[in-house]
């Protein structure tokens, strides 16, 4: 049984970087898709010592070991990746064993902008650095102007985005093993 993970930077309800995950999905067709939740609270040390490590965040770590493979949809905020998704990334860096270490990951992102989360994705890829995961360096996934890239049933409505996002979930499952 395959499962791939999904993690959306965005929290809007008809966000299109989650929209991009369900595309995703489609295509790598896993026997289990999870789209994972990062409403997190924002990392405070004081917060984790008096508490501990929320269990949203142990539910999402679980679930990143548990996953053959994730893929990460970024959108981008002022020329970055946005906050939540920085702050769910700092949040599991405080659990063990550190559940990206050797991970297949394939990062997509959809933005407004001509370039369509470019800046974003850089940024996403730098902070992921230290955990050591295996992210897919190709092909790049980029949906601009992404408010009109996808139909009434949320399928991406361009042909090259669609065999580009084909082929980059069939490197994924690769990389995976599957």
């Amino acid at each position: 049984m395959t499962t791939l993970l999904g993690i959306s930077g965005s929290l809007r309800k008809e966000s299109r970087n989650t929209a991009l995950l369900h595309e995703a999905a489609r295509l790598f067709a896993p026997d289990e898709f999870i789209l994972a939740d990062i409403r997190f609270p924002l990392y405070d040390g004081d917060l984790e010592d008096s508490e501990g490590v929320p269990d949203e965040v142990k539910k999402l770590h679980a679930q990143i070991i548990a996953a053959d493979a994730v893929v990460i949809s970024t959108p981008e905020y002022n020329k970055n990746l946005p906050g939540v998704l920085k702050n769910a990334l700092d949040w599991l860096s405080r659990e063990r064993p550190q559940p990206w270490t050797g991970k297949p990951v394939a990062i997509v992102s959809a933005a407004d902008g001509r370039a369509g989360g470019e800046r974003s994705q850089y940024s996403l890829r730098h902070c992921m650095t230290p955990f050591n995961p295996r992210i897919l360096q190709g092909p790049e996934i980029m949906i601009a102007a992404a408010s009109k890239a996808f139909d009434e049933n949320g399928q991406l409505e361009n042909e090259f985005s669609v065999k580009s996002l084909t082929r980059l979930m069939a490197a994924l499952r690769a990389e995976a093993g599957l």
